[in-house]
């Protein structure tokens, strides 16, 4: 199963950063607020730069005056199955992404859906199991 985590990241703005391995890169998304287990709350999910797969293992102090510089720790990691019958990257592409998380923090199903008309805004949720 392909793997996802979440960066939790303290750079200039506090944020999360969702992960998903996707064709050998992790697609990546900034949140603002912690990702949360209740259906009923949903966060901004910011599309940003796809990672190297090895980029998920980083923890520790991107330096002053680089891109992103602050303190990155691993806030949840584990696997994701694709819960559509599209391959991932062209669910990507329609905007619906449907996965179920198995991590430490996060498990269940879970939804990114881009807003429309938007290129980089997503919704991040957790979807009623």
């Amino acid at each position: 199963m392909p793997k996802y985590l979440i960066h939790h990241h303290l750079a200039r703005r506090e944020h999360w950063d969702l992960r998903l391995e996707v064709d050998g890169v992790l697609k990546s998304w900034a949140v603002p607020k912690e990702p949360s287990m209740d259906p009923k709350i949903k966060r901004l999910a910011v599309l940003v730069e796809d990672h190297a797969l090895e980029y998920g293992d980083f923890e520790g102090t991107i330096p002053a005056g680089q891109y992103g510089a602050g303190e990155v720790k691993i806030w949840d990691a584990g696997s994701y199955e694709n819960l559509r019958s599209l391959p991932m990257a062209e669910a990507l592409g329609q905007g619906q992404v449907e996965v179920r998380l198995e991590g430490k923090r996060l498990q269940g199903a879970f939804a990114l859906i881009r807003f429309k008309g938007k290129a980089k805004d997503w919704l991040f949720f957790k979807m009623k199991d």
